[in-house]
């Protein structure tokens, strides 16, 4: 058909085509926008909500005190171990100093040096205390981290218990609730199929056909393609159901319009020559002749060949003669390509007879012989 338009009609359908997918375009960011708020109707449903409120408070604050005071703890342990580190390093160089001054006194064996022994004996003592006492206190800070952790593991496992049990009515409302955010799709997504296939067959050729099919390319849109991301597992279900009924009705329709259109066919071909003439239309006849097929029964045709003037299959005529200059034009032509003279002024004649004053009862010569 394309071939039979004007070329700024041919524009401006391509023109309308961009407004039908910009207009598409518009309203799938709509619709996805839409879509994706609609969760927003229900509120958040989480697995607390569904726990015992007291015993989960409990739990928390129980375990909340367990983990600072393990952290307490830990910040005490390392002070003490530094603490013990630095006290056995003492004992451990005064062990070390007090086993060389021993080992001087022997062999010198002088009795005034009794004293000074007694007196790094009880220093060497004091050092050793002091290392004792380091180390239990390492020992005890370990006892509160270990006492803490153990509070902290019981506390969790306290929680645990809690969400074990609330797990059966979480899933059981997140389900529900799954549910009606889908019929709230399903109720948006249905009723724009529903419509955009009542457009489609009823308004696809109206004057505003742009907007008809920008909003069935989104109602299509939307329903396969936009709906995915947000449908749960049984959704698909009934996008494939309504995908099979969509391809069940489509398939059925064009299935009868393929009979139908062949019974018209019949009917057109048992007509005679020039009802069928006049029941194809300018454009129409000039684009399927176009494309090499009869505009009266759509077989193919060999247009190129210069003898072929009638069409073979149902006998419709194809081309003629100009009854002003006799050049061998298009049946269905307006206007002779050669002269100018409309159809009505120079009614064509087939091809092998005389136009009036163009000879004295010589038949015309064909231009291409």
């Amino acid at each position: 058909m394309s071939k039979a338009l004007r070329l700024s009609e041919k524009w401006f359908q391509r023109g309308l085509w961009l407004v039908a997918l910009v207009f598409a375009g518009f309203l799938i960011g709509l619709g996805g926008t839409l879509v994706g708020d609609l969760p927003k109707v229900e509120a958040v449903r989480t697995l607390d909500d569904f726990m015992d409120r007291a015993a989960t408070d409990q739990a928390r604050a129980q375990q909340k005190d367990a983990q600072r005071a393990a952290q307490e703890a830990q910040d005490r342990l390392e002070q003490a171990r530094l603490q013990l580190q630095v006290a056995q390093s003492d004992v451990a160089n005064v062990r070390q100093g007090f086993g060389n001054w021993i080992a001087t006194r022997r062999a010198t064996e002088r009795p005034e040096q009794d004293p000074e022994l007694i007196e790094r004996t009880r220093a060497l003592d004091t050092l050793q205390a002091r290392e004792r006492q380091a180390r239990a206190s390492v020992e005890a800070e370990q006892q509160k981290l270990l006492d803490a952790q153990q509070t902290q593991a019981q506390s969790q496992r306290r929680l645990g218990e809690l969400q074990e049990a609330a797990q059966g009515a979480y899933t059981q409302a997140l389900r529900a609730q799954e549910l009606r955010v889908f019929g709230y799709r399903l109720a948006l997504t249905l009723p724009l199929l529903a419509v955009a296939g009542w457009l489609f067959a009823r308004q696809r050729h109206s004057r505003w056909w742009p907007f008809v099919w920008g909003f069935i390319l989104f109602a299509v849109f939307a329903f396969f393609v936009e709906l995915v991301p947000y449908l749960p597992s049984y959704g698909g279900y009934v996008r494939y159901v309504v995908g099979i009924v969509l391809t069940v009705l489509v398939g059925r329709w064009a299935i009868v319009a393929l009979q139908r259109y062949l019974e018209r066919q019949r009917d057109a071909e048992a007509r005679p020559e020039q009802q069928r003439r006049e029941a194809v239309g300018y454009d129409t006849a000039l684009a399927r002749m176009g494309k090499g097929v009869c505009p009266g029964c759509e077989r193919a045709v060999d247009m190129k060949n210069t003898e072929t003037d009638f069409c073979p299959h149902c006998g419709l005529g194809l081309f003629n003669r100009c009854g002003h200059c006799g050049t061998r034009k298009n049946a269905f032509s307006r206007f002779c390509q050669a002269c100018g003279t409309t159809a009505e002024q120079g009614q064509g004649l087939p091809l092998g007879q005389v136009a009036p004053g163009l000879g004295s009862g010589q038949p015309m010569a064909d231009p291409a012989s």
